[in-house]
């Protein structure tokens, strides 16, 4: 909008579409010709809900067009795809000043959360089968092994200089001294509101009554 050779990008998943605040962003950039890229990865659910009890239209890239605005869709197990894809969305939202939609297919393999068990709703052989030929990992290694950049050898050593590196920040951290139980609270207002002062209190008074239940090196 000040005509600058940049762009904005917001990323969201399939199950964000599903919200009202995704449809008036959407709409809003396209009337203010908001230079934005939308990259919607579209994993295939939104926590438990699988996208055919989310909508009914033909992805997410239909959503966009329903509001003026060029929508792209890409094999989101494609790493070079993927590239490729934001690579041209960015020239485009830059050259046009306009909202461009991105929509990446691809597949939760994961929970979706330490709390979440996805095998409740639906079945390991379908989680398995994403795992096993359809990582995007395993794919562009596949690439780069053939192009000849890669390889076990260097792959193990990878390894290993990683793991070094990181038991030592580990050993690095634990050596620090640990931050004040102020500190979950002065993250984000210069000046505490009256509510976060009232929580900041009751921890204290939490921890002073039952010390045994907290880290003694943590200051208080």
């Amino acid at each position: 909008m000040e005509g600058k050779d940049a762009c904005a990008v917001t990323y969201f998943g399939d199950g964000t579409t599903s919200e009202g605040d995704f449809h008036a962003g959407l709409n809003f950039a396209a009337v203010m010709d908001a230079p934005v890229v939308f990259i919607c990865r579209n994993n295939g659910w939104a926590i438990s809900t699988p996208v055919a009890e989310q909508f009914r239209s033909d992805g997410i890239v239909s959503k966009g067009k329903g509001y003026g605005i060029t929508s792209i869709r890409v094999d989101g197990n494609d790493a070079l795809a993927v590239y490729n894809a934001i690579r041209v969305a960015r020239e485009m939202a830059i050259k046009k000043q306009a909202p461009i939609l991105v929509e990446a297919l691809t597949y939760r393999v994961s929970h979706h959360s330490t709390s979440d068990d996805s095998t409740k709703y639906r079945p390991t052989q379908e989680i398995e089968h994403w795992k096993t030929t359809r990582s995007p990992v395993a794919r562009f290694r596949k690439w780069v092994e053939k192009e000849g950049w890669w390889n076990d050898e260097k792959e193990s050593q990878l390894r290993r200089d990683m793991r070094k590196q990181v038991l030592e920040a580990i050993q690095e951290a634990e050596g620090m001294e640990k931050p004040s139980l102020s500190e979950l609270f002065a993250d984000v207002y210069d000046h505490l509101p009256p509510n976060l002062k009232e929580q900041e209190r009751s921890l204290r008074d939490i921890v002073k009554r039952h010390p045994k239940d907290y880290p003694a090196d943590v200051p208080v």
